[in-house]
Formats: C-alpha cells, structure tokens, sequence
C-alpha cells in the first residue's frame, strides 16, 4: 500500500494532530510505549509499529487494526514516552475514526464498551461503575453476566448505588456539544 506523504509530511499524522494536538510525526521509534504496554501481547500491530504506521500515512492499515481497541488507556505510554507524545488521545482519535468509518472492529464488545464507557462519562462527568456494568452486559445481550460480583464489590464499598456527578458537569456537556459540532462540520 502506497503512504500517503507529501513533502515528508503524513496526510493522515496531519489528521490526527489536528484532532487531539498530538504531533505523531516526533515520535523516533524508540519502543517505551510498547515495552510499557499491559496489552501488547493482544495486539497485533503494537503502540510503536502503529505509530509509525500513522507517520507513513497508512490510514486503512491503521484504522483496520486492533491496537486502538486493546489499548486501556492506562497512559503508561504517554508517562514512558520520551517525545511527551498523549499516546492515549491518539488512541482515542482512532477509535473514533474507525467507527465513523465502519471499519471492521476485530474485537466487537469493545465498540459497546467505548461508546457506554462516553455514554456515562456524557451523563455524569465521571465514571458510574454500576451502571457502566449494567449497561455494558444489556449492549453485549448478557444482562447477568456479573450478576455475582455486583453484591460482593457492593458489601465491600467497591460499587456505588447511585451515579456521583462531578460538580461542574455542563462544562462536560458543553465539552461533548462542542465535538459534536466539530464532526458536524467535518462531515
């Protein structure tokens, strides 16, 4: 596959750094992210690979893999990364990607976790473990997958009954509009 390059310069590292203001193109491959990475041995292609995938401008290669749907946003990347480059939101912006694309998502359940795991932090500011759970078991048609586990995190103060709203919850609101109306114009 042809990169899409002009100058040196990746169409597609352009794209991502416009996006989430991340400059994949510093990025000399020098492996932390990956070696760092609690879910390497899931990918296929890992962190380090897939950056520089993005800098050759290997958009359908990218957007077609798996790297982004492991990846648990854990920011050991990010804190390893020697280049200071959010790993994390790079990731983040792929995912949106590939689903705003229909590209095939080689592991289905996480497209149900990603778009939950917003929907909570979209009503709550924050995450609602209890209900994430629940929510995230009635998408995958499971409803009492960990029907079990929720009594026993429950005695021990792990899971809340009621949602905790962050104090200043529309300006989480305001953040999800304002997307929204950047991805209504790139449309």
């Amino acid at each position: 596959m042809k990169a899409a390059i002009k100058g040196d310069v990746s169409f597609f590292a352009k794209e991502i750094e416009a996006a989430c203001g991340q400059d994949v193109l510093t990025c000399y491959q020098c492996r932390k992210c990956t070696m760092g990475c609690p879910m390497a041995f899931k990918m296929k292609v890992k962190v380090n690979e897939m950056m520089r995938a993005v800098q050759l401008g290997r958009k359908e290669d990218v957007l077609a893999g798996d790297t982004m749907w492991w990846c648990v946003s854990c920011e050991t990347c990010a804190t390893r990364c020697p280049q200071g480059i959010e790993i994390v939101e790079v990731m983040d912006v792929l995912r949106e990607m590939a689903i705003k694309g229909e590209y095939y998502i080689p592991v289905e359940s996480m497209k149900s976790f990603h778009e939950v795991f917003l929907n909570s932090v979209r009503s709550y500011g924050r995450l609602y473990e209890m209900g994430f759970a629940m929510d995230l078991n009635l998408a995958l048609l499971d409803p009492l997958k960990d029907a079990g586990l929720g009594p026993v995190m429950f005695s021990k103060g792990k899971l809340k009954l009621l949602p905790h709203k962050v104090k200043n919850l529309e300006s989480v609101k305001k953040i999800f509009e304002n997307v929204k109306k950047i991805e209504e114009l790139q449309e």
